[in-house]
């Protein structure tokens, strides 16, 4: 007996699990099937995904380009907040989820279907930030996850399942990487990766040159901010997606942005992966170099608290969430005087601070001058020392007399 939906619209992206679902929804649920193609920057002739959607069995494929909205509504405020998650991970796939399944319920609202479909395996985060991204925007829809229903139980299996169905795909049994591609980042994980025993070769690299063949000369490069926004590059004023494809191909050429990282999936199982950010980890490093100059220490060092929280909802699929909502009001506060130049220094892959202004820049030259001055009274210190280590002072008496 087949399951029930009617129409379900799924969540399309051409690669080998979602050309794979077309049919399998179709045999499994015996419905019609739209293909919701969500572009946020990847590398692709969405003509040709568009083409295969359908010869692989969909009614209809919308095409719909969010890169400016992913930019400017999502991944500017996670450059706000400076999180990292666990300290080294961009989040380009956690950050991208969000939008593209807002925009997946917004179709399925438009063409009135009952379900929503993803491609996301039963071993991994995406499956979560889809669901509660559909749980807080259109709870009623019935959400249908092949990974976690059919027999299939590998990659290998899965190609083997759409070459009898005559879906070509990209990922071959020699080379099984599964990426993720976005405007912010290209993920890799899979294959000889498994093992983090077994170091990244370079042909998995598709955004940066490896480091070793980057040029031999640095490159300067300068970001400028306003209210911890960037909107200019080497001093010209640019749109959001300019910024970010210029600083991707600046930042590229360099060597800059390769991270390799066994992660705390949020299901309990540690993964291996590798990612490519040459653009956002030029802006996270000018952003938290210009905080430096214009956060106070303890805005400074709350706001490094609260950017780990930010980064665990947005790992875990939590955008939608009050608490996240609430912290982005907190960071957006913060920010108010986050505006200046920085300069950076780009060469094989590191990036060197090369100078930073700010008009709101709390940096006194006068009062940190190891050279003589007429602003500090450094005797001050000697009060500031006592009354701030009285109760280190009278705990100890009190030990050293038990």
């Amino acid at each position: 007996m087949k399951k029930s939906a009617k129409k379900v619209v799924l969540a399309y992206s051409g690669g080998l699990d979602t050309s794979i679902i077309v049919p399998w929804l179709k045999e499994t649920y015996g419905c019609e099937v739209i293909a919701c193609v969500v572009d946020v920057g990847q590398d692709e002739d969405f003509k040709k995904v568009e083409k295969k959607a359908k010869a692989s069995g969909a009614s209809k494929v919308y095409i719909m380009d969010v890169r400016k909205q992913f930019v400017t509504d999502f991944v500017w405020p996670m450059i706000k907040a400076g999180g990292l998650y666990e300290g080294k991970y961009f989040m380009g796939t956690s950050i991208a989820r969000p939008i593209i399944a807002k925009t997946q319920v917004d179709i399925a609202m438009k063409e009135g279907a009952d379900a929503v479909c993803h491609g996301a395996t039963g071993k991994g985060n995406d499956q979560v930030r889809f669901e509660l991204t559909y749980k807080a925007l259109a709870p009623h829809l019935k959400v249908i996850a092949p990974w976690r229903e059919w027999d299939i139980k590998s990659r290998t299996e899965a190609m083997d399942y759409a070459g009898t169905h005559g879906i070509p795909v990209v990922a071959t049994k020699k080379k099984p990487y599964s990426e993720d591609d976005n405007l912010w980042h290209i993920s890799h994980e899979g294959g000889i990766l498994e093992d983090p025993a077994n170091e990244a070769t370079d042909d998995i690299l598709s955004k940066i040159t490896p480091p070793e063949k980057a040029p031999n000369k640095p490159e300067y490069v300068s970001i400028g901010f306003e209210k911890g926004i960037p909107v200019s590059v080497n001093g010209k004023k640019m749109d959001a997606l300019d910024i970010v494809y210029k600083l991707n191909r600046i930042g590229g050429r360099n060597g800059i942005g390769f991270v390799d990282m066994v992660e705390n999936r949020l299901v309990g199982i540690k993964s291996r992966g590798t990612y490519e950010t040459p653009g956002g980890t030029i802006l996270y490093s000018a952003h938290r170099e210009l905080e430096e100059i214009t956060l106070d220490r303890d805005t400074s060092h709350y706001k490094e608290i609260v950017a780990i929280k930010f980064a665990e909802l947005i790992y875990n699929g939590m955008w939608f969430a009050p608490l996240r909502e609430a912290l982005q009001a907190f960071i957006d506060r913060t920010q108010e005087r986050v505006t200046g130049d920085v300069r950076l220094k780009l060469y094989k892959g590191n990036i060197k601070v090369a100078g930073k202004t700010s008009p709101f820049s709390m940096y006194s030259e006068a009062l940190a001058t190891f050279e003589k001055e007429e602003v500090y009274n450094q005797k001050d210190a000697e009060g500031f020392i006592n009354l701030f280590g009285l109760q280190l002072k009278i705990y100890n008496q009190i030990k050293r007399r038990k």
